[in-house]
Order: C-alpha cells, then structure tokens, then sequence
C-alpha cells in the first residue's frame, strides 16, 4: 500500500511495479472531474509537497522542474561576439566535407532542434542513430546516445570530424575561416589576439548552443504558480508521469532526464543494424544495449523518437505500457557477455486508454512556445561585406 511520505520518494514494491495487475475502468466524466480537482488543489501547492513519485530501490531522484540558469565554463564563457560567431558557424555547411551538411542540417531550430528524420543520414554506415534535440544540451552532463562526449565542445569538435557526420578535418574548418576576410574579423572579436584554431572554433559553436535553453512551457508556467496553466487531463497526466506510469524512475530532474544509460530493449542484437550504445565507449559488457535517457522536454516537436528513430509518441507509450520488448535468451547465447539485458526498471504498467492519453497530454504540456530563426547571413570570399571587412 502506499504510503505519503511527505517529499520522500516512494519506493515501488514488486506488487505495485505497474499501479494494478488488470486496467482499471475508465473514469466517467464526472469521475475525471473529481480526480482533477482533488490533483489540482495537491499540486497546486510548493512541489516540496508533492505526492512522493514511485521509483525503485536506489535511484538518485530529483523533482521535476524548472530550469537552472545556464553556467558557462570559466574555459568558455559566454561573449556576445562568440554567440554570433558560433551561431554563424553553426548554419555553415562548407563545414562539412561535402559542403552540403551544417549543424543545423540536423538540428533545425523549426524542429526542435532536431531534424525530424527517422536517422539524420540514411546513407550513411551503421551505426545510423536519430539526431536528439540540442535545446537545453547545456544542462547535460555526457553528449550523444552513447555518452562520448563530456562537454558541448567535444560534442562539436567530434560532430565536426566525425565521418558519419560532417566528416570535415581540423584543417579544413580552420583553413574555411582563416580564408574569409568577415569570419576572420568575428573570430577576432571573439576571440581577440589569438590565432584561429579548430578548439576555439569549436567553443564558439558551443557557446551559441549554450544559449538554445527553453524553460517556457505551460508546465512551466504551472509550478510558477498558474495553477491554469494545465488542463485537467495534463494535470491527470503529472500524476501519472510521476506516479503510476513509473517515468520519474528514468525521466526526472529539471530536464526530464537522469542523463544515465538503460536498456530498453532496441538494440537489434544479432542482426545487421545491431548497436551496442554504450558498450561502444566503455567496452564494459554491462552497457551493452544502454543509451542515454533523452530529455523530455518538447518531445511531442521532436519526433520520430528513440535512438532508432522509429516511433511517435503514441507507440513509445504503447511500448512502456507493455513493459518494452524483453529477449530471451537461446541455448546457443547462454554464455554470451554481450547479451543485452534490459533495465529492471521497464515492467508491464496496465494502464488503460484513458491513462495512456492523460500521458500524452501532460508531455504535450512539456512543448515549448515555437522557436523560428533565419539562418543568419554567411560570410563569403568576394561579397561586399567581406571587402568592407565587416
């Protein structure tokens, strides 16, 4: 049975792993009132007061909520001047080896910050992953599915250089903005008396991405204190998210994300598209098939979903109710240390239609207001600006 334990996370028994062994009736009209308004007057109050969340034995919770202010690093601090130049960089495509793919290429400020693709290059060698947000990568502490990254600028450096990306060389962006006259005049406002080096380059494109920060959705506003900022099947929906549906036991903190790696179950063991995550950095047989929590903020502008690529919304939520996909293990894989086993976290939920919907409406809460950016204008060898040197 559970118990209110003021802010303290409740630990979920195996009885209650999902909430109900069967689906529960679907609330009548008048039931779905009442449960709204009895929600409403709980959290409308601090969220020190909240019902405790459901989690598991040793997870290192945190309470959903607004988000921090930005810390830029004493290496990189923010400039104005080193924003522009980033941001500039950023919708750059001669950056890339073919010249054809910028940074926004897959994370397009109209999308996201992603690209709306199943994976960013279909053509590209496996393994192919769907390209996440960078809206609030600032408050991340590990980059990419895998977590190769450890900062913004390893991220872009690896982005930059990496063949299944941009596949660009140090050399090549360095010699790009060396041989225009207007980049050369930014980067010497960014960066003044110092020689253009792929390092600062990097820095200034993640500079730019430090500012890509949202923290304005209607939940937002909500724990602000609008206690109308949420509709009643929303406000269903956080009781849920938090409770019942178990997501705060992975999706927690103020960017919906513990930043750690499970396995849910999609890493296509023993066939051709096979991706190991995690593994692939670490090389401990214990990441096999783990990749990092993504963030949920804006997820509903940010499909398809997961590091396939291959799901809406409504499919992932089918999935988790289901308890995701669990292999078993066949005679001959007995003895193999490179067995994915999925996070003990993932258990059957039973929750009904109605639930499942209340779901989606509380992460639709999570959108934030529509972000439109004109590309900015591109420095180039023989226009009037780059003669003027501005």
């Amino acid at each position: 049975m559970c118990a209110w334990l003021g802010s303290t996370p409740l630990l979920a028994d195996d009885e209650a792993a999902s909430g109900r062994t069967t689906p529960r009736p679907e609330r009548t009209a008048t039931e779905r009132d009442v449960e709204a308004q009895r929600l409403r007057e709980i959290y409308r109050s601090d969220r020190s007061r909240w019902p405790p969340p459901m989690i598991d034995p040793g997870i290192e919770w945190r309470e959903i909520g607004p988000l921090p202010t930005v810390v830029h690093p004493e290496s990189n601090p923010l400039s104005p001047a080193k924003v522009t130049l980033g941001k500039t960089l950023f919708f750059d495509a001669r950056l890339s080896s073919s010249g054809k793919l910028a940074c926004a290429s897959c994370h397009e400020p109209n999308l996201g910050w992603a690209d709306g693709r199943t994976v960013s290059q279909p053509l590209r060698p496996a393994p192919a992953r769907n390209a996440p947000t960078i809206r609030n990568a600032a408050f991340h502490g590990l980059l990419f599915w895998d977590g190769r990254a450890e900062s913004l600028e390893q991220q872009v450096e690896q982005a930059l250089t990496n063949p299944h990306d941009m596949g660009a060389s140090a050399e090549h962006v360095v010699g790009l903005v060396s041989g225009i006259p207007r980049y050369r005049a930014r980067f010497e406002e960014a960066f003044p008396n110092e020689p253009v080096t792929f390092a600062a380059l990097a820095k200034a494109i993640a500079c730019f991405e430090r500012t890509i920060v949202g923290g304005r959705s209607r939940f937002d506003e909500f724990v602000a204190g609008d206690a109308a900022a949420l509709t009643d099947a929303e406000l269903i929906g956080l009781d849920l998210f938090r409770r019942e549906a178990r997501c705060t036991n992975c999706h927690h903190g103020p960017v919906f994300s513990d930043g750690r790696f499970h396995d849910l179950g999609l890493s296509f063991y023993g066939r051709s598209r096979e991706d190991r995550g995690r593994h692939a950095v670490t090389g401990d047989p214990k990441d096999v098939g783990r990749f990092r929590t993504p963030t949920l903020r804006d997820v509903t502008r940010t499909t398809p979903l997961m590091h396939t690529g291959m799901f809406e919304l409504s499919g992932v939520l089918n999935m988790y109710n289901a308890g995701m996909v669990t292999l078993k293990r066949q005679d001959f894989q007995r003895d193999d240390p490179l067995f994915p086993v999925k996070s003990p976290h993932l258990k059957p939920l039973n929750l009904n239609q109605q639930d499942l919907a209340d779901l989606a409406a509380f992460l639709g809460a999570l959108e934030e207001p529509r972000h439109r950016m004109m590309p900015p204008d591109l420095p180039g060898l023989n226009d009037e600006a780059a003669r003027s040197g501005r």
